[in-house]
């Protein structure tokens, strides 16, 4: 473990200031080790981020369409990195909520049917969770993701 902090440190230093990366290293077993890590800058940018977004009202569905915008991937051996220069996301957030529902024009290609799955699932599980309640064991993690 030391030695891929190590690893998450020295791919840090190859980005810029106020990055967010997500390190993905996959292991020899076939499973694989996530890592979360902010270069110089990142942390305090990224939770404005978070706070603008909520209280705009940005859900999950808009941080898909948004990361997967502002995503830069790179792939070295086992070694995946995804990379969120944050000045831009912020941008686009800003952009997110500058009309009610989302971007000048609607919701962008892509987000409008991230609302739907959302909404597809809970319909699918209301039956079946009516009757669970909070913290009556692993069914109440559902309760929480559709809630």
């Amino acid at each position: 473990m030391p030695v891929e902090l190590a690893v998450v440190d020295g791919i840090c230093e190859g980005y810029p200031p106020e990055t967010f990366l997500t390190v993905n290293m996959h292991q020899p077993d076939g499973g694989v080790k996530l890592y979360y890590a902010w270069t110089a800058g990142g942390k305090p940018l990224g939770d404005r981020i978070d706070q603008l977004a909520v209280a705009s009202g940005l859900d999950a569905a808009d941080w898909l369409h948004i990361g997967d915008r502002q995503k830069d991937v790179f792939h070295g051996g086992r070694i995946k990195v995804e990379a969120y220069a944050l000045r831009p996301v912020l941008a686009d957030v800003h952009g997110r909520r500058a009309e009610p529902g989302g971007a000048p024009g609607g919701p962008a290609p892509g987000r409008r049917g991230g609302r739907r799955e959302p909404e597809a699932a809970s319909a699918y599980l209301a039956p079946w969770m009516a009757g669970i309640r909070p913290g009556s064991g692993p069914p109440s993690t559902m309760t929480v993701l559709f809630s």
